[in-house]
């Protein structure tokens, strides 16, 4: 990178003495000359302006001359312009009042000085004399006091300030030193060269090893700006900025400050003796001449730049335009930004492209037509630039937006031909250039989606408030609602937030950034759906097209969709997409549409009917919303969600879906009965699945209706499911009548008064241990409840005697007067063997319409149930009552088959005797413990004397009635002991009513 950064020209030529040391004041030149003199030089015209004091490109002529101004020619000299002093150092270190050149003060101790540096922010000055440092203070403007002398290892060659500290150059290394107390830090040797220090207007330093300057900070720690590497070994090294100017043998070298520091311009002068900065410009005395290098604008060297493609190097120049130029400089910068995103573009380099039309600021729609596969859609105010003059407009841009110095160049990018164009196409469309875009658009998108959004929100807030001053006139409303509609359209900036949002979902899909797609659909976006649907259908990206649907409220079409994926043939598809995800979708859309969610729920009730059934539980759907749906669309699911949801909560399905589903298994069942009893296979003791579903039901749940059912039930089958049914009507002893003469089946029997005793323990009230008294006279007694049980179920058949149905009933049943008469005789024993006879008045109402009583014959107790009974006696003997029990028992029956029975009841009736007694005995020792306590405080003596008090009181108790507390030592008046407890009671009184 070269380019024109100093113009050099001659300053003053034929100086008659060689110059060894140059300054300037008030725009003129103070040279140092080798004969001891000083020789002021001004320009030939003068500057319009009194107060510029800058060097211009000028002859300069001498307009003084102080011959032996010196002892000995100067070596160095230094102006402060803050204090218009004049510090020069030949013999020693000599101070004089400028422009009058008035000598000050000559510093002897200085003598024989061979450098010195001048801080003139603070007024110090730092002295190198042979192996001493001496630092003086400016006090008054006119001496110099010592503040500080140190001793160091060697002569000074080389020395600035750096803060506090000072860095010297000694021998062939560096040091710094600590201003207030001398220590000295080692840095790092200089090499073969003699020793450069540079002081930086950043308070950092430069400090020369050979042909590098090496960058330090104010305590000599190196600094990661890298390095500057010259040609050759500088001799004498000035700064700038934004470069660094070095004295090398044969030329002048510049070099930026910027890392990688690389060259800018070479100036060829020879022999030059001095380098240094005056001022706005750079002299380099050659001899008896003065040579300027003089710098040339920045703009002028933003435009070689440009032209020459250093776009970083006019970048960094354009922050050093002054501050007044501020458009300018933005505009310059938009520019540059603009062509070195172009030249990256074309070269590549993607994302750094982006970077620079990202600080460009340029649109994005320019930046997308670079894209000829992005998809963009049509707007109403959003023009797009067509994709073969996306190279041209970049010039167009740049020359739009720069001023009139940058024309020059701007002609130089010539326009792209038409097969030149078709293959950067090609290559723009690759992997790292749609990655580049994606950046780029992420980076944008906040601020162009928070500017969208707050024109949605002032849109909405201004609508509410139009709305609310035109609601007293009903006319206005449609023009309100037009012009806001107007409005919406017409929004550039939701217009752009759109040509954004559906780039970047195209270029997160064409780089495979799936997920990055869905969270930004998930979140606030402003995608075209026409645009962004028809390119995901192209490309077959389902899931993003589901949540593209999902975040436009497109419900409908999403679910259509998913049913198709889901009942897709491919086997690539049917993997990906399980019925699982059509629920996963439906849940958030049980509150907010009910109706959708049952309308799409149809295929996955059929293929996943629990995970179905729990989407509807725990989104809290309308059980009786989805029953009714289920019972016109899909009545063959019915069932299905109705189990599963019993399943789940028992409690938690209302009385009329329980009831619907017990009509379900019982029609389903009815049917089933019907079918066989017509091909003559029916068998009461066979179960179908849904018949068994139908008696669980029954049993489980509460919440149907026991009459109904009941009279839908056939008379001659189904009796267990009857029986179950006159339980929940508290028709106990039909219940177990069923179970024992229809089912014969006792252990039913015995579980039905298992359950129902269990039950009672739950409640308050007494266990309902009668039952199982019930199920006792029902084997003692069969013959009469079986014709009860015959007239209830059908009491046309309970005229004629049934046959029996199982052989375990010794002898059968007779004719029905021989039974009445066994039936009348028994009765009249058991009546005569006790006051409870356990039978009800229904019982007696039977056998009175039955006819005369008579005598009990010698088969009367042929046709009990006695086994069944004595093994009910002995498995349930904590449960029954015994005394009842035995009075049901027939007379002849023998005691050893009743010691089960017996046994264990004797034993724990002498147990709760045993313990009873025990418990009473207690009870009396305890009373008789009370008694004796109560004897001894009775027997308490107390004596009061003529000295006793009161402890209420505290009078004298003499002869007045007194009391004492159970403690039996305080004692009171009887008077103070009652007014005392009728003052504690009034304010107990009291304290009530305030609560």
């Amino acid at each position: 990178m070269v380019h024109t950064a100093y113009d050099p020209t001659e300053l003053v030529k034929g100086c008659q003495a060689r110059i060894d040391a140059v300054a300037s004041h008030s725009g003129k030149l103070l040279l140092g000359c080798s004969d001891c003199s000083l020789r002021i030089y001004a320009p030939s015209s003068l500057p319009s302006d009194p107060s510029d004091h800058e060097i211009r490109r000028d002859n300069y002529s001498m307009e003084r001359s102080v011959n032996s101004f010196w002892r000995r020619a100067p070596t160095a000299m230094e102006v402060s312009h803050s204090r218009d002093l004049l510090l020069s150092l030949s013999e020693w270190v000599a101070v004089h009042r400028l422009p009058s050149l008035e000598s000050l003060v000559a510093i002897g101790k200085t003598k024989g000085a061979n450098v010195f540096s001048w801080d003139d922010r603070r007024g110090f000055l730092c002295v190198g004399r042979q192996k001493r440092v001496i630092i003086y203070r400016l006090d008054g403007g006119r001496e110099f006091v010592e503040v500080k002398e140190f001793s160091v290892p060697d002569t000074v060659r080389s020395m600035a300030w750096c803060g506090d500290n000072i860095c010297l150059g000694i021998r062939r290394e560096y040091v710094i030193m600590n201003s207030i107390t001398g220590a000295l830090s080692d840095i790092f040797p200089s090499g073969r060269s003699p020793p450069l220090v540079v002081s930086l207007p950043t308070g950092q330093l430069l400090l020369g090893k050979d042909n590098i300057g090496v960058f330090v900070d104010q305590n000599g720690k190196l600094l990661q700006e890298g390095k500057i590497c010259w040609s050759d070994t500088p001799t004498t090294v000035v700064i700038h900025r934004p470069y660094a100017v070095a004295r090398l043998p044969r030329h002048i070298e510049i070099r930026s400050l910027r890392a990688p520091n690389p060259l800018i311009q070479t100036v060829v002068l020879r022999d030059v003796n001095l380098l240094r900065q005056i001022n706005n410009c750079i002299v380099a005395a050659q001899g008896n001449s003065l040579h300027g290098l003089m710098p040339v604008p920045i703009g002028a060297q933003i435009v070689q730049l440009t032209a020459s493609g250093e776009f970083e190097e006019a970048l960094a120049l354009c922050k050093l335009l002054p501050p007044e130029d501020s458009s300018l400089r933005a505009s310059k910068e938009s520019s540059i930004h603009m062509r070195y995103g172009h030249y990256l573009f074309d070269n590549g380099n993607y994302e750094e492209a982006m970077e620079q039309f990202f600080a460009s600021q340029v649109d994005t729609t320019y930046i997308l037509s670079l894209y000829p596969s992005i998809i963009l859609p049509k707007l109403a105010h959003t023009t797009l630039p067509d994709k073969a003059e996306s190279t041209e407009s970049s010039s167009q841009l740049s020359r739009q937006s720069s001023d009139a110095s940058d024309e020059m160049e701007a002609g130089s990018t010539a326009p792209t031909q038409l097969g030149e164009l078709d293959e950067k196409e090609a290559k723009k469309m690759n992997h790292n250039a749609l990655m580049a875009l994606v950046k780029y658009l992420q980076k944008r998108r906040s601020a162009i989606i928070e500017r969208a959004t707050v024109e949605v929100t002032d849109e909405v807030v201004s609508g509410a408030v139009h709305d609310g001053l035109s609601l007293s006139d009903p006319y206005r409303l449609k023009p309100s609602v037009k012009r806001r509609v107007q409005a919406h359209v017409s929004s550039v900036a939701r217009e752009t937030a759109t040509v954004l949002d559906t780039a970047l979902l195209q270029g997160l899909v064409l780089t495979n950034q799936l997920k990055g797609a869905l969270d930004m659909l998930k979140g606030m976006n402003y995608c075209d759906l026409k645009t962004c649907e028809e390119f995901l259908k192209e490309r077959n990206h389902y899931t993003v097209l589901l949540e593209l649907y999902k975040c436009n409220g497109m419900h409908h079409e999403a679910l259509k969709l998913l049913n198709q994926l889901v009942e897709e043939t491919n086997t690539e598809i049917s993997e990906k997409f399980k019925p699982n995800m059509i629920i996963n979708y439906l849940k958030p859309l049980c509150r907010s549409d009910p109706m959708l969610v049952l309308e799409s729920s149809l295929y996955v009730l059929e293929r996943c009917p629990t995970e179905t059934i729990e989407l509807f539980l725990s989104e809290n759907v309308p059980a009786d919303l989805v029953n009714s749906y289920l019972k016109q669309h899909a009545p063959n699911l019915q069932s299905t969600y109705l189990e599963l949801m019993l399943s789940m909560s028992e409690t938690g399905i209302n009385p009329n879906l329980q009831n619907e589903l017990v009509q379900l298994y019982l029609s389903e069942v009815l049917d089933w009965y019907r079918v066989l009893k017509e091909e003559q296979k029916w068998d009461e003791k066979e179960l179908s699945p849904t018949r068994k579903k139908l008696i669980s039901t029954l049993e489980v749940i509460s919440g149907y209706n026991a009459e109904n059912l009941l009279k839908r039930l056939p008379s001659d089958a189904l009796f267990e499911e009857r029986a179950i049914l006159l339980g929940k009507i508290n028709q106990h002893h039909l219940a177990l009548s069923l179970y024992v003469h229809k089912l014969l089946s006792p252990e039913k029997a015995v579980a039905y008064c298992d359950r129902l005793y269990d039950e009672g323990l739950n409640q308050p009230t007494r266990p309902n241990s009668n039952i199982y008294i019930t199920l006792l006279q029902i084997y003692l007694n069969p013959r009469k409840t079986a014709r009860g049980v015959q007239r209830k179920v059908d009491p046309v058949a309970s005229q004629v005697v049934p046959k029996p149905a199982n052989s375990k009933l010794k002898g059968g049943f007779r004719l029905l007067k021989k039974v009445v008469e066994i039936e009348f005789a028994e009765e009249a024993r058991f009546s005569a063997s006790g006051t409870d006879s356990g039978r009800s008045d229904g019982d007696m109402d039977e056998l009175s319409e039955d006819g005369q009583c008579q005598s009990q014959d010698e088969g009367g107790s042929k046709g009990i149930m006695l086994n069944e009974a004595m093994d009910l006696l002995s498995k349930r003997w904590d449960r029954i009552n015994g005394a009842q029990a035995l009075k049901l028992l027939p007379r002849d029956t023998k005691l050893q088959n009743l010691l089960s029975f017996l046994e264990p009841l004797l034993k724990n009736s002498s147990e709760h005797l045993r313990n009873y007694l025990v418990i009473k005995n207690l009870n009396s020792r305890e009373n008789l413990q009370v008694k004796e306590e109560l004897y001894k405080h009775r027997k308490t003596v107390v004596k009061i004397d003529a000295d006793s008090m009161c402890t209420l009181c505290h009078k004298r108790m003499g002869n007045s009635a007194f009391a004492i507390y159970p403690n039996g030592k305080t004692l009171v008046h009887f008077v103070c002991y009652r007014d005392s407890q009728r003052s504690k009671s009034g304010r107990s009184r009291a304290q009530s009513r305030r609560l």
